[in-house]
C-alpha cells in the first residue's frame, strides 16, 4: 500500500476541519494546488477562509513553487493559520 499524503492541520484549521490530521491518495493530489482544491471542496467556504490565510509548508519547509510544488506519497503537509495573542 502507497503511503499517503498527510495534511496537518493546526489552531483555526484544526477546530474547522473536526480534526488534527487528513490522509489523501497521493494520485489524488499529485501538486499543493490541487490539494488546496481538494480541501476546500471536502471541508468548505469556513476552512477555505481559513486556507486564504494560511501557510501550507511541506514536510516542514515553505513550497519552493508554491501551488505547482509536486506532492508525493508519504508527503506531510501542514497547514499553519496565522496566531493572534500577547
Amino acid at each position: 500500500m502507497t503511503p499517503p499524503v498527510r495534511v496537518r492541520c493546526f489552531a483555526r484549521a484544526r477546530e474547522v476541519a473536526g480534526t488534527s490530521e487528513l490522509m489523501f491518495d497521493a494520485a489524488t493530489v499529485p501538486a499543493l494546488g490541487a490539494l488546496r482544491a481538494r480541501l476546500v471542496a471536502d471541508l468548505g467556504s469556513d476552512f477555505a477562509a481559513v486556507l486564504a490565510v494560511s501557510r501550507l509548508w511541506v514536510n516542514g519547509d515553505e513550497p519552493s513553487h508554491a501551488d505547482d510544488t509536486p506532492l508525493r506519497a508519504g508527503d506531510e503537509v501542514a497547514v499553519l493559520p496565522p496566531v493572534s495573542g500577547g
